[in-house]
C-alpha cells in the first residue's frame, strides 16, 4: 500500500511538473521577438496586426479589477454564511443550506456564464442605462456567484472545528455570543478562512469560461466598471484556436499562461502563509 501511494504521488507531482515544463518552454520563445518589460507594461495587444503589438497591461487590469471586484463581493458572503451555518442557524436549516451551497459549487462554469451573458447583462444594460450589459461588473457578480460556495464551505469547516472549550469558556465568563464568534471564534478559525479567501480568489483568477462569456471581450484599459474587459484566461481561450502552430501569437498565448500561473502560484503561497502564520495550537493558544 506504501508504494502503491508513493507511485500514485509521484505520478501526479511528474504530470504537474511536465505541463509546467512545456508551459515555459513554448512561452519562454516570446521573448526572442519582445522583450519582458513591453510584454509585461504594452498597453496594446493586437497580435495579428504587422508589426504585432503584445502588450497584456490592458488584459492583467481586467484580471485584477474582476477578481478585485468579485472579491468584494464574495468574502464577506460566503464569510458570514459560514457563520450563520456554524453557529447561529438551527441544525435542521443548516442540513439543508449546507447541501444547497455545496451543491452551487459543482455548477458548471458555461452554465454560469450562459446565465450571465443572457439573462444578467440585458438586465444590467437596462438598469444602469449602459451602451452593453458585457462588463467588469456582470463578469464580477458570475464569479462572485462562483466564489462564495468555496470560501463558505472551507469557512464552515474551519468555524466548526474550533475546539468547544473555546467557547464554553468564553460564555462562562459572560460574553453574549455575538462577543464569542467575533473575539473568539473567528481569530480561532482564521487560518481556515483566509485559506478559503485565498483558494476563492485563485478560483477567480483563473476562471475562463464566465469572463469569456460575461466580460465583453474588450483588449482595452478599463475606465470604469461598466467597460469591457478581456481578462488573461478568456484571451487564451478565445485565440488559441486561431493562433498559427509556433507562430509569435502562439507562444505569446502560452507566455499569458505563465503570468497566469505565477498569478495563481502566488495566491497559493499567500494561503499556505496565512495557515500557518494564523494556525491554533492547542485550546491555550488564546
Amino acid at each position: 500500500m506504501h508504494s502503491g501511494f508513493l507511485m500514485i504521488a509521484l505520478f501526479s507531482i511528474t504530470a504537474l511538473s511536465l505541463i509546467m515544463i512545456f508551459l515555459f518552454i513554448e512561452g519562454i520563445s516570446i521573448f526572442d521577438h519582445v522583450s519582458i518589460k513591453e510584454f509585461i507594461f504594452g498597453k496594446y495587444w493586437y497580435p495579428t496586426d504587422d508589426p504585432a503589438d503584445f502588450g497584456i497591461l490592458a488584459l492583467i487590469l481586467g484580471s485584477f479589477c474582476v477578481t478585485f471586484l468579485s472579491g468584494i463581493m464574495a468574502i464577506p458572503l460566503g464569510i458570514m454564511t459560514a457563520i450563520y451555518l456554524a453557529e447561529i442557524a438551527p441544525p435542521k436549516v443548516a442540513e439543508i443550506v449546507k447541501p444547497i451551497v455545496e451543491l452551487m459549487a459543482s455548477m458548471p462554469s458555461v452554465v454560469i456564464g450562459f446565465f450571465g451573458m443572457v439573462v444578467v447583462a440585458p438586465f444590467i444594460q437596462k438598469l444602469f442605462n449602459i451602451p452593453v450589459g458585457l462588463n467588469i461588473f456582470n463578469a464580477s457578480l458570475m464569479l462572485a456567484f462562483m466564489s462564495v460556495p468555496t470560501i463558505c464551505s472551507i469557512s464552515e469547516d474551519a468555524i466548526f472545528s474550533v475546539p468547544t472549550a473555546l467557547k464554553e469558556a468564553s460564555f462562562a465568563l459572560g460574553a453574549t455570543h455575538f462577543e464569542t464568534i467575533v473575539k473568539i471564534i473567528i481569530p480561532a478559525s482564521l487560518s481556515g478562512i483566509c485559506t478559503a479567501v485565498i483558494l476563492g480568489l485563485s478560483r477567480a483568477v483563473g476562471e475562463t469560461m464566465v469572463v469569456l462569456m460575461a466580460a465583453g471581450g474588450a483588449a482595452m484599459i478599463p475606465g470604469s466598471i461598466f467597460d469591457p474587459v478581456r481578462p488573461l484566461p478568456a484571451s487564451i481561450a478565445a485565440e488559441m484556436a486561431e493562433a498559427p502552430f509556433r507562430s509569435e501569437h502562439y507562444h505569446a498565448l502560452f507566455a499569458i499562461g505563465i503570468v497566469l500561473f505565477l498569478f495563481t502560484l502566488i495566491f497559493n503561497l499567500i494561503a499556505d502563509f496565512l495557515s500557518h502564520k494564523f494556525r491554533q495550537v492547542g485550546e491555550a493558544s488564546l
